[in-house]
């Protein structure tokens, strides 16, 4: 395994390096100000759009994907720019086209959808143009099981009727959100992973309510288009909106998580070093009984435990990355389970130890530190909680 970076990875990292430095970090402020003179919009906020024309004028977008349609970037070569990313995860994964749950969404579209269905709705994606949701979480049922979903998807003819309520549909709050992906059964007798279809929904069709605002410790992730309630009543949309093929719906979901959880561990290492740069900073700084903090004793060791496990865990992100370019998603299953469980915990760690070090201001919304948190402990739920993968991994590990 060689994880040096190459010429084509060097390139962009220095681009969206110089990008992030000159546009993406003095924007955050701007972003604060306008999400604060705008309460209740959804909307796309005018600094967004801005950094998005910058960044594809800069060549800077759709790093994530790596067929033809995106940057050509295998996972490798995406790891340390997503990870750059995630140093403003308000911002610089918006910015660039590679926010979820677009580039989920994007993948599916570009491996399953047909001709027509992408240049309806993956062109616009890949553009920026428009925004989408993914619906598969539900309320009534342990999701985390995906074959207990509960939304009907019947066939009426040519149309299909969908009927079911939907939660934690990340960024169907923002009214550009135009494409709503809904998984649901279409076929409860079949055997348990072959009852689940995707179907493509687009926004406005009749019997789609998008109920409520879902907020994560008190954040409503406004920037990215929030969380949502939707509700689908007796919704009907042609049998040709199905994305791929009927039964399919578990099998590709499986396939759209993967790559949704290492992006996710990439954007995490990106922000426990943006936590320890700040950590760093403040520990100089600051003077407690005679003496900056970073000559505490305990302090140090902070410092050295979150030097190790940044270092351990980007290893093993960057041995996943590489396995799934070589031998592909599943069989690198056991190393994205690993890294679903460890990264989150190291940043909810550093995060932690951070917000110590400010004392109350670490706390507070003067930092990013409080949504680091939230975002960490978010994380250990998305896409599976931690106790699914080490329940999986577990028995992986005793089987072999």
């Amino acid at each position: 395994m060689d994880f040096a970076l190459d010429s084509t990875t060097t390139d962009f990292l220095a681009r969206l390096q110089q990008f992030m430095d000159d546009r993406v970090y003095p924007a955050e402020a701007v972003l604060a100000e306008q999400l604060a003179a705008a309460p209740g919009d959804w909307s796309q906020q005018p600094v967004i759009g801005d950094l998005k024309a910058e960044a594809k004028a800069r060549g800077l977008w759709n790093l994530f994907l790596p067929g033809s349609d995106g940057a050509g970037l295998t996972n490798l070569q995406y790891a340390p720019l997503c990870e750059l990313l995630g140093r403003s995860p308000k911002l610089g994964p918006v910015a660039t086209n590679c926010s979820a749950p677009d580039t989920g969404n994007m993948e599916l579209l570009s491996a399953y959808g047909t001709t027509a269905q992408k240049a309806e709705w993956l062109a616009p994606l890949l553009d920026g143009s428009i925004r989408s949701s993914f619906c598969m979480t539900e309320p009534d049922v342990a999701s985390s099981d995906a074959t207990n979903i509960q939304t009907s998807i019947e066939r009426d003819g040519d149309d299909y009727v969908i009927t079911g309520r939907k939660w934690w549909s990340t960024g169907a709050m923002n009214p550009n959100a135009r494409l709503l992906i809904v998984m649901g059964k279409t076929d409860p007798s079949a055997d348990r992973h072959r009852q689940q279809t995707m179907v493509l929904v687009p926004r406005g069709t009749p019997g789609v309510s998008v109920v409520r605002p879902l907020t994560v410790l008190g954040f409503d992730d406004r920037d990215h288009g929030g969380h949502a309630e939707v509700r689908f009543d007796s919704v009907r949309v042609p049998v040709s909106n199905a994305l791929g093929g009927e039964g399919e719906g578990f099998a590709m979901a499986q396939a759209r998580l993967g790559p949704g959880r290492i992006h996710h561990c990439m954007r995490a290492i990106g922000m426990a070093e943006r936590a320890l740069d700040l950590g760093r900073a403040r520990a100089k700084a600051r003077v407690a009984f005679g003496r900056p903090l970073a000559d505490q004793g305990v302090i140090r060791e902070w410092f050295a435990e979150a030097r190790v496990e940044i270092e351990a865990n980007r290893l093993l992100v960057l041995k996943t990355a590489w396995l799934m370019d070589t031998v592909g998603n599943r069989a690198a299953h056991s190393e994205i389970q690993a890294i679903k469980i460890a990264v989150p915990r190291m940043l909810e760690r550093i995060v932690d130890r951070t917000m110590q070090l400010f004392g109350a201001a670490g706390v507070s919304d003067d930092l990013p530190l409080a949504e680091f948190a939230a975002g960490a402990r978010a994380l250990r739920l998305a896409d599976g909680p931690d106790e699914v993968h080490l329940n999986s991994l577990g028995r992986a590990e005793l089987n072999r």
